[in-house]
Formats: C-alpha cells, sequence, structure tokens
C-alpha cells in the first residue's frame, strides 16, 4: 500500500496494512506499526519509533532534528505510542542527546501547525489545537488540552486534566484539573465541565474545589502557607488533591497562580 511516488527508504521497517500516500518520505531508521496512515506529502525521519494506528495528514514532519544548539550530531530518538492523528504542518522532534528520546503517548491529537519541541515528554489523550508551541524539555500530563495558538516555556509542565486558554503565555507550570489563561497565563478556575465529561464524582471536584479556593483565589497568599492549610483538610485525602499538591511541591519553576 506505497504510492509510487512516495519514497520509503529499504532499511524502514513497515507493519502490516501501513498506508503511504503519494510523495511520503520514511527515512531510513523509521519503524512504523500496523495500521498507520501516510495521507500524502508526510515526512518521517531520524530513529523514530511509530506505534499502532497513527494518522498523519500532509506536510505534517516527524522525528526532524533538535533545534537545541547543544546537539552534536549523536544519534538521537523519538518514540510515538498508538492511535494518534497528526493534523497538517504538525511537527515533532527528536531529542537532543541519546539518553532521552522525546515522547508521544496514545490516543493524542495534534491540529495544524502544532508543534512539540525537543526531549517532551508527552502523556496520553492530550489535544494540541492549532498553531501551538511547545518548547524544549515540557511535560504533558494525560487529558490536557492546549488551547489555540498558545506558547508554552522550556522546561515547564502542563498538568493532568488542566485547559490553557488560545494565546496564552505560559511561563511556570500549569496545576492539574485547572483553567488557566492570559500573557502571562493565571489561573482562573477548576475545569469543572472536563472533569464532568471524564466522569469525576461530585465528591471529587468538591474536593479539587476547596484546593483551588485554599491555593488561587487569594493570589498574593503565601502558597507554602496555604498548602499546609489544605494538607489539613479532608480534601488533601483524595487522590486528586493529594496529586495537586504533590505536583506543586515538585515544581521547579513556579506555579501559575
Amino acid at each position: 500500500m506505497i504510492h509510487p511516488t512516495a519514497i520509503v527508504s529499504p532499511l524502514a521497517t513497515l507493519g502490516e496494512n501501513v498506508r503511504i500516500g503519494p510523495f511520503c518520505i520514511v527515512g531510513d531508521h523509521v519503524q512504523l506499526g500496523d495500521d498507520c496512515v501516510l495521507h500524502s506529502h508526510v515526512v518521517i525521519k531520524g530513529h523514530s519509533k511509530i506505534g499502532d494506528s497513527n494518522e498523519f495528514f500532509p506536510f505534517a514532519t516527524i522525528g526532524g532534528k533538535t533545534q537545541d544548539l547543544k546537539y552534536i550530531a549523536e544519534p538521537t530518538y523519538l518514540e510515538v505510542g498508538d492511535h494518534n492523528v497528526f493534523r497538517e504542518n504538525c511537527t515533532i522532534h527528536r531529542g537532543t542527546h541519546e539518553n532521552l528520546p522525546t515522547r508521544v503517548g496514545s490516543h493524542n491529537l495534534f491540529l495544524c501547525y502544532s508543534h512539540v519541541a525537543h526531549d517532551c515528554q508527552l502523556g496520553d489523550h492530550i489535544i494540541l489545537s492549532n498553531s501551538v508551541g511547545l518548547a524544549g524539555h515540557i511535560i504533558v500530563e494525560d487529558y490536557a488540552i492546549i488551547s489555540g495558538v498558545a506558547a508554552v516555556h522550556q522546561f515547564c509542565r502542563i498538568g493532568k486534566h488542566s485547559i490553557v486558554g488560545g494565546c496564552s503565555k505560559v511561563v511556570q507550570d500549569v496545576p492539574p484539573f485547572m483553567i488557566v489563561d492570559g500573557n502571562p497565563a493565571n489561573t482562573r478556575g477548576i475545569n469543572l465541565i472536563g472533569l464532568q465529561r471524564r466522569g469525576f464524582s461530585d465528591e471529587d471536584v468538591n474536593a479539587i474545589k476547596s484546593a483551588y479556593k485554599k491555593l488561587f483565589l487569594k493570589k498574593d497568599s503565601n502558597l507554602t502557607t496555604s498548602i499546609s492549610s489544605l494538607k489539613a483538610t479532608h480534601a488533601a485525602d483524595t487522590p486528586q488533591v493529594a496529586h495537586l499538591i504533590q505536583f506543586i511541591e515538585k515544581s521547579e519553576r513556579g506555579i501559575t497562580r
């Protein structure tokens, strides 16, 4: 199922039922899992290991060389899971060093012109909307949504079940379960609709609301003191709030408040 105008290296590894459309290029070290579809004009290169049932739309460029100036031309890697969709002009770059590949999980959606830079670590069920830019070394947890034209500074973390508003400038970690928006981004509230759609119970949602009130409503309050106060409540016993506290305590760039 390879179009005659496509260029596929004899060193590439293709799974079963792979479809490669017109004018695609698949490089030497690429591994494509079963049922992958490259529609047309797709470029996949470098040491890129792609799982099953991934779909690539025209002009997506996957596995490109890192843009990090520290790169010294050693072999570097990209690992992609299953059931991802890469829309038009999406770009995903390999890692900078041999021991740390760029990783993309499964069931993610990358819309047009979205960019994932070197060394990023992405989980599952993530949506990057049109023209989202992720700089290097960013971690994005499961079910996060980053809205159109948002830009995220290197080394930031985007917490699970969070939403970043369109055109936002993210320079610090985005706490899980929250909505952040603005330039620079601020935490505006909990991701209530998203949590309900994901089947969170009323008890879980109320615990997250309680945590939000203690941590984010008074943005000029001392965060360490607010966390200590939160730990003394029943809300801190829930897995969601415990994860939120741990996420904040491990932050190196600080938290978007």
